[in-house]
């Protein structure tokens, strides 16, 4: 007879654990080791116990779930990881997979996937998007052309004074930006307050640090 799969559950509800741990008890072939409710604590469970799979909540309190999978991926690279969530994004299952995932279960379907998907997982494959994935690479691209580029925030700005920012990470006066707009200096001054309050900044220098920091502008704008 095959020895069971050992699991470490680490997720902060008591009820999501004891409905998980219920879920694989019923069944041969899996044995919950440990269990842990937040992120330190499923560092510690994994390194002492080493089990064969890591089912984690990317939601965790202390250390969230994707900083708790770098610590442990360090320690113990050979433990298989499935995360659990409820809702996640291209974005972050993209960075899951690069820390060292080897899955990701959607809560709403832990009745129907976990069990496959631990098997999946512990066989040496993927779990993503409700399926077996074999080959990760193929699996990465085919995500990175559906993630959407992140939303630019503006903040409030009108088109005029995001002309304005650009205006300023480039370095130029008041002067110059009125020129180049055909408007007058004190026009120019009213945009800069406006823009000050919006984004919260006080000087100029202050201004073009945001403006970069958050994707208004690039330096080569």
């Amino acid at each position: 007879m095959e020895r069971p799969i050992r699991i470490v559950l680490a997720d902060d509800h008591p009820v999501v654990r004891i409905g998980v741990r219920n879920m694989l008890m019923v069944e041969e072939g899996f044995s919950v080791v440990g269990e842990a409710d937040d992120g330190d604590d499923a560092i510690t469970q994994t390194l002492e116990l080493k089990p064969d799979i890591l089912l984690l909540d990317v939601a965790m309190p202390r250390l969230p779930g994707l900083e708790a999978m770098r610590a442990i991926m360090k320690g113990s690279p050979e433990v298989k990881i499935l995360l659990l969530t409820s809702t996640i994004t291209t974005q972050q299952i993209i960075e899951a997979l690069h820390i060292g995932a080897r899955g990701i279960v959607l809560k709403d379907a832990l009745a129907g996937h976990l069990k496959v998907a631990i098997r999946t997982v512990h066989a040496g494959d993927f779990w993503i998007g409700g399926k077996r994935v074999v080959n990760l690479v193929a699996a990465l691209h085919d995500l990175m052309q559906q993630a959407a580029p992140p939303q630019r925030k503006t903040y409030g700005l009108t088109p005029r004074e995001l002309e304005v920012v650009g205006c300023i990470v480039e370095g130029c006066s008041n002067r110059d930006i009125a020129k180049q707009f055909g408007l007058s200096e004190e026009t120019i001054k009213r945009h800069l307050s406006n823009i000050f309050d919006k984004t919260g900044v006080s000087t100029r220098l202050e201004l073009a640090l945001f403006a970069i920091a958050h994707h208004l502008v690039t330096p080569q704008q």
